[in-house]
């Protein structure tokens, strides 16, 4: 077994393909075919299995590819950090962001990093904080922004922004209330909230139970984007953070509240594995997308205390 039979492999794992993988790997078709029946027979294992809708790979397999990925991930990443000290960066990134990062500031962040790294290929998957911790560990990404999770994690965490969380409400069906809310008044209002899958879930369950307070939501959403819509034209509230909503709240169709008693705030955090060292690349979209995350929070944090001044006129 050597570096190019396993990067053979991969590529016939992702694509699915003899045509396509050899296509991606610049090789005829028979030498794809060679190089993999050498692999199979020195594992003694079949990988692949011809179907009418390509090659799907065996148990071992899948297998195969959980086990090597992250060791090409990490040669991958070490030429580039061997080879690019007195070079333009360039490369591959994958990186996991969480909804309410993907929604609010992932557009302008790759806007920026093409602008200036235009060398640099990034794929970004959006998801839940737990699906993240795993692909990270396994090497399927080369870090996650995620929402700091309440259990101790084995990967390298650094925290990136503490965001306060709000209660959003329409401006033209929301209910009247006052302008600061306490966590013991949120049962008595009609809630659209994310699920229990969802790491903002968490941060409410964990800063309800500490009170004592018994959420109930009418409706349960994970799609942030779907959540806010239902409220601009409902009577029922959110609990979001700023970021999430500042967008509808500069448009003048939802109105934010601070929650206190006690106040809820969660925390972004970028997570990475201990012994695979991020790349340049990798470095600079996180730092981008963090300068992002600041800058929509410190505007959030500026519109919405006038909102509330302009509402009470």
């Amino acid at each position: 077994m050597d570096l190019k039979q396993i990067q053979y492999f991969i590529a016939l794992f992702e694509d699915g393909s003899v045509t396509r993988a050899a296509k991606r790997l610049s090789i005829v078709q028979p030498a794809l075919s060679m190089q993999i029946g050498k692999l199979e027979e020195e594992l003694h294992q079949q990988l692949f299995e011809r179907g009418a809708h390509g090659m799907a790979p065996t148990a071992a397999g899948r297998l195969m590819y959980r086990l090597f990925l992250p060791i090409v991930r990490d040669l991958a990443h070490a030429r580039q950090q061997l080879v690019q000290r007195d070079e333009a960066v360039a490369g591959h990134v994958a990186i996991g962001l969480i909804a309410s990062i993907t929604e609010s500031v992932l557009a302008d962040s790759l806007s920026r990093f093409h602008a200036r790294y235009p060398h640099v290929d990034v794929t970004v998957a959006d998801g839940y904080s737990a699906t993240f911790v795993d692909w990270v560990t396994g090497g399927q990404l080369d870090a996650a922004i995620i929402n700091k999770p309440r259990s101790r994690l084995s990967l390298d965490s650094q925290a990136l922004l503490d965001e306060e969380m709000v209660l959003a409400t329409s401006v033209v069906h929301g209910p009247d209330l006052p302008h600061a809310i306490e966590l013991a008044q949120l049962p008595e209002l009609e809630l659209v909230l994310p699920t229990k899958r969802n790491g903002l879930r968490g941060v409410l369950d964990t800063a309800a139970q500490h009170e004592d307070v018994l959420l109930a939501p009418r409706f349960e959403i994970d799609v942030l984007s779907t959540i806010v819509k239902l409220v601009e034209s409902t009577r029922f509230a959110t609990i979001l953070p700023r970021i999430a909503v500042e967008r509808a709240v500069r448009r003048g169709t939802l109105r934010a509240y601070p929650i206190v008693a006690p106040r809820i705030v969660r925390q972004i955090v970028r997570v990475s594995h201990p012994r695979r060292p991020l790349s340049a690349a990798a470095e600079a979209l996180i730092a981008i997308i963090a300068d992002e995350l600041h800058q929509v929070s410190n505007a959030s944090n500026m519109n919405t205390p006038l909102l509330h001044k302009e509402t009470s006129a």
